[in-house]
């Protein structure tokens, strides 16, 4: 079936049908699944895409608004990069945000009284189911941090926020949930004015 413009007036969603699920490959991270599916046009096909836990980026704003950002090597990307503190909302976490004040605590050694949603991003949807929660953690207290063995290389930077957000401007900040976080904040600074 073609969705029609009446169809859309009417409020009729068109949706995927997944018939069958095949698991080409598992790995404790995530999982490339292949679907026989039928498409909303009627006809049948093969989606084959990842199958991934969330993430969670948090975007830490110091007193003296200096933002908290790390800068490691990114296996995938071939190089360092800025980006914000986070990681992977483990199974023994009991929501995206235990995993935020995780996260923030081992990287950083950071330990937030204040917590706030910022927003959710799907980086790669055609490719992942991948959501990355975004927060913004305020009230710092320091700590000491617990990096794991793929993090020695990890380091720690404060800057002033307006500075972190030009890094965006200057594509210097590829990551996403990194970017969309200044972003957002500074658009909330922004109505505030």
């Amino acid at each position: 079936m073609v969705m029609t413009r009446s169809d859309e007036a009417a409020g009729v969603v068109m949706v995927w049908q997944r018939l069958t699920t095949n698991v080409i490959h598992r790995s404790p991270w995530f999982e490339v699944r292949s679907d026989s599916v039928v498409r909303p046009d009627g006809g049948r096909d093969t989606y084959t895409h990842v199958v991934a836990p969330g993430s969670v980026t948090i975007l830490a704003l110091r007193d003296d608004d200096e933002v908290v950002l790390t800068r490691q090597w990114i296996y995938t990307h071939g190089g360092t990069e800025w980006r914000l503190p986070g990681g992977a909302v483990d199974e023994a976490d009991p929501d995206p945000l235990s995993a935020a004040r995780r996260e923030l605590a081992e990287e950083t050694g950071l330990r937030a009284a204040k917590w706030e949603p910022l927003g959710q991003i799907h980086g790669a949807d055609s490719l992942s189911n991948h959501v990355d929660h975004i927060y913004l953690a305020t009230d710092l207290t320091q700590g000491e941090p617990s990096l794991g063995p793929g993090e020695v290389d990890l380091r720690v930077r404060t800057m002033p926020f307006c500075h972190a957000l030009d890094l965006v401007g200057q594509g210097k900040l590829p990551h996403a949930g990194s970017s969309h976080a200044l972003l957002v904040m500074a658009l909330r600074r922004k109505s505030l004015q």
